[in-house]
């Protein structure tokens, strides 16, 4: 139990470490929605090593989106956006939870957007 605990602290460190870079590319508001409250990173590849490329700054809203939660109609065209962040974090992320909503228009933009194509034909069989 104690190193589950001690990794997960030593990656939480990591993780905090870059919150001023995050902050600062993300222009201090959420990387999905542009929204501004109760911004942290979210952690795309949380088996990986943290990056740049593997966080992104989300609001609460988001980042429940990000954990499965369903989102609305309204919250899912404000995410759409973030498909184009040159940021694999930010872009695959917003294509994950579009494509889980199965809109058509959402599925369009998937194809359209500038993610790894291999990402896209996951999310798009």
């Amino acid at each position: 139990m104690a190193k589950g605990y001690q990794a997960n602290k030593k990656r939480q460190e990591q993780i905090g470490a870059l919150g001023k870079t995050l902050a600062k590319r993300a222009g201090f508001v959420c990387e999905w929605c542009e929204g501004k409250d109760d911004l942290r990173p979210w952690d795309y590849r949380p088996d990986g090593e943290p990056s740049e490329e593997t966080l992104a700054l989300l609001c609460g809203r988001c980042r429940e989106m990000a954990g499965g939660r369903r989102g609305d109609l309204h919250e899912l065209r404000e995410i759409r956006n973030a498909l184009w962040s040159p940021v694999p974090a930010v872009a695959e992320g917003a294509a994950r939870v579009l494509a889980a909503s199965r809109e058509s228009w959402a599925r369009e933009a998937i194809e359209e957007s500038f993610i790894d194509e291999a990402v896209k034909a996951e999310l798009l069989r």
